[in-house]
């Protein structure tokens, strides 16, 4: 079934409708899930028809892959994360979702949004602690056997807190962590607003918002997204 305009502009038409009605974000993606003749929501989010931007990038990636999630606000790295994080399991791997940047909720919408019921179980953790930086990610993770795929959402509040170690520390703590273990760590980012005036169609390595100094060569991979399209850039 085609759609009639790209999954992460549905979305943006279901978040309107709430602003606008005052009725639950999940209620809005079900009226939108429905004007575009699927049951709900979730039924449209996990067809068969859709290509799901979390699965083209999961194919990329290997043991040990340290990559960066780049994006405007709006075009979908949140629910790329999540939709990782929520992937996890298929790939025998513990899924992780560390999130300074949302409370409980919102991510609960935010995985309803990519058809994954928020109240089923599942093997994904989410955390939405305060504490949230390299040094608190790698206590939690001292206990895990299996293989963890991890989501930091997101650089730029890594180092907000005085306290932390620098952002190139941190970065460098990660590298190792995946490096010894074959964990997977995929570290969303914010893109620059200037990339909004260069007038190209996809963001790249040089948009990546870095309001403290940080050695991006730790990244192996680079995935950016941009008007419902996905790139990869890899490390020189």
């Amino acid at each position: 079934m085609e759609l009639s305009a790209p999954i992460y502009a549905l979305k943006r038409r279901a978040k309107l409708r709430a602003r606008q009605t005052g009725i639950p974000l999940h209620q809005a993606l079900d009226r939108v899930a429905s004007e575009e003749g699927f049951r709900s929501w979730s039924h449209l989010a996990g067809s068969s028809t859709l290509a799901s931007p979390a699965q083209e990038v999961l194919a990329q990636l290997e043991p040990g892959d340290l990559i960066l999630i780049g994006a405007r606000p709006g075009h979908g790295k949140t629910l790329l994360g999540l939709g990782l994080a929520a992937l996890a399991p298929k790939l025998g791997r513990t899924g992780y979702f560390f999130t300074l940047d949302y409370h409980a909720r919102d991510v609960a919408d935010r995985l309803a949004a990519i058809g994954v019921d928020p109240r089923a179980p599942t093997e994904v953790v989410i955390d939405t602690s305060d504490d949230v930086s390299a040094g608190y990610i790698l206590s939690r993770l001292e206990a895990e056997s299996a293989p963890a795929l991890i989501v930091v959402d997101y650089l730029q509040l890594l180092d907000q807190k005085r306290t932390n170690p620098t952002l190139d520390d941190q970065i460098g703590a990660l590298r190792r962590y995946v490096s010894e273990t074959g964990a997977i760590c995929a570290v969303i980012s914010q893109i620059d607003r200037s990339f909004d005036l260069a007038g190209r169609p996809m963001p790249g390595i040089p948009d990546v918002r870095l309001p403290n100094p940080l050695d991006l060569s730790a990244f192996g991979k680079f995935f950016f997204l941009h008007d419902g399209k996905i790139r990869i850039d890899r490390a020189a």
